[in-house]
């Protein structure tokens, strides 16, 4: 019966406004508390910003969390403070310093503002890491609205280094709400998840940054067009087929027009 709950409960989530995840959530908690763990490890919620301690933004996540407290990746500390807080490698937090600045400089030439954040830790063999994009809108013209990216990797390199199998799986989350006196107020919201694995060489012209970086701007790309087709592309054929472009008059008059040639061939 726990397996069918989750399943409907999985379910169910996919189908809400991913604007109001958190809310839902807690909801479905409360009627099954069995099942916690469950959805809480299963289901993506929305990124939080917050500020460290040199001024600068970062996302907040399950990934970079250890018990009540946060890691930026600028400073690698925790706030709030936390002095046997789980931490990178020495060789790893270099590479997730260079991480953090080659993908901040994606976030900025796709999104023209917005916040990113790369985590990454050890595994027995390889790392794992994850990708996080977040943009809101300014409210401007009484449209809101927010756009959620995360991406979580894992890489197995080869006994002699030389290759490694990247495991992507990414996550997007994207809601619109406008409010105007010509069209009312109106909705629009979705999530899409997606996996993809692949094998690269790992060179110095070819490193693990730009490997990633790769899966991930392809991936993004795929994502983006496939939400424009589905929440766009299909509330727009649902919108026209609602109203007519043409007036009532102008629809009488064909109606009459081809009731006449109706006629008119019936009787040859």
């Amino acid at each position: 019966m726990t397996e069918r709950q989750l399943d409907c409960a999985l379910d169910l989530m996919r189908r809400l406004p991913p604007q109001n995840v958190e809310e839902n959530l807690t909801g479905v908690i409360d009627l099954v508390p069995s099942l916690c763990e469950e959805l809480l490890s299963s289901i993506d919620q929305p990124l939080k910003i917050a500020k460290d301690s040199s001024g600068k933004d970062y996302l907040l996540c399950d990934y970079n969390r250890d018990a009540d407290s946060y890691r930026s990746p600028w400073t690698n500390k925790y706030d709030p403070p936390l002095d046997d807080g789980a931490v990178p490698s020495e060789s790893l937090r270099e590479l997730e310093i260079t991480a953090n600045q080659a993908f901040d400089v994606y976030r900025d030439l796709y999104y023209e503002g917005g916040v990113s954040s790369v985590y990454l830790w050890d595994l027995q063999e390889g790392f794992a890491g994850v990708i996080l994009i977040k943009k809101v809108g300014d409210g401007s013209k009484k449209i809101k609205g927010c756009y959620d990216s995360i991406h979580v990797f894992e890489v197995q390199e080869t006994s002699r280094g030389a290759n490694a199998t990247y495991k992507l799986t990414s996550t997007v989350m994207l809601w619109l709400e406008t409010n105007k006196e010509s069209s009312g107020m109106m909705q629009l919201g979705g999530s899409l998840t997606r996996q993809q694995k692949q094998q690269f060489t790992v060179s110095d012209a070819s490193p693990h940054i730009a490997n990633i970086g790769g899966m991930v701007e392809e991936m993004e790309n795929k994502m983006r067009n496939t939400l424009n087709e589905i929440y766009f592309g299909k509330t727009k054929d649902v919108v026209n087929s609602l109203r007519s472009a043409s007036g009532l008059e102008s629809q009488q008059m064909k109606n009459a027009l081809a009731a006449e040639l109706f006629q008119t061939l019936k009787r040859k």
